[in-house]
């Protein structure tokens, strides 16, 4: 039985505007297991991008507890957390956030920065694995503005993957593309997911939410539904029959 690697117990989350507080989060009570692939799925404004920005460690909760891969995170400094955040988690954006005029290797090589645990030989080996694992071997050399929309989301891919991390959060990561570069992306995923990987999927879209195996839907920030995927639609299917 695979280990849970994500566990939440009566979350919370208000923003205090000038004394103004708006709830955004209320009692979300959730667990992922090591190897899901799961979609967190709603419209705009009903807080699920900032549940994905709790579990990834961008933001900590008002309320209630977060357990990542046993540890409760409430217990751990920002320092500690950063270790985490760099480690063991990834995130792939709808903007994609590369760095401009600059190489797909540097933009790959980015989070590899802030970790002086491994020789330099270790991070060469890593960004290579990681570029190939995206199919942009041939382009590594490229600047990031040289490269397609499509293109750059591979490579904000490959940036996630170089730390080998436990889980990725990929938010909105098609809302920006054609619907062929989507699926292409989305075929990628699903790869990763089939070698072990978690992926947590934030999409307001059902079509993007279905090639998943499990959705979770957040409306008005509680969590309204969690069912997995009877009938999972299949990148590669759809790509082949594309082409």
């Amino acid at each position: 039985m695979e280990k849970t690697l994500i566990k939440t117990v009566h979350l919370c989350k208000d923003y205090d505007n000038d004394g103004v507080i708006t709830k955004v989060l209320h009692q979300v009570d959730l667990e992922i297991k090591a190897g899901e692939f799961v979609a967190i799925m709603g419209p705009s404004g009903s807080g699920k991008s900032t549940l994905m920005h709790i579990l990834g460690f961008l933001e900590r909760p008002s309320c209630g507890q977060y357990f990542f891969d046993g540890q409760d995170s409430s217990k751990l400094t920002d320092d500690e957390l950063a270790v985490i955040r760099n480690e063991k988690v990834g995130f792939i954006f709808q903007s994609f956030n590369l760095l401009p005029k600059t190489s797909v290797y540097d933009n790959v090589r980015l989070p590899l920065l802030y970790d002086d645990k491994k020789r330099v030989k270790d991070h060469k080996e890593a960004i290579k694995e990681a570029i190939m694992a995206v199919g942009l071997y041939h382009r590594m050399g490229n600047l990031s503005n040289q490269l397609s929309g499509g293109e750059k989301q591979r490579v904000a891919i490959a940036r996630a993957l170089v730390t080998r991390p436990e889980v990725i959060f990929a938010d909105e990561p098609t809302g920006n593309l054609d619907s062929k570069s989507g699926k292409l992306i989305m075929e990628i995923l699903q790869d990763l997911n089939e070698k072990g990987k978690t992926i947590i999927l934030v999409t307001h879209e059902k079509y993007t939410a279905e090639h998943a195996r499990r959705i979770i839907k957040v409306i008005d920030g509680s969590i309204s539904d969690d069912f997995e995927v009877k009938q999972r639609l299949l990148a590669k299917e759809e790509s082949d029959l594309i082409k």
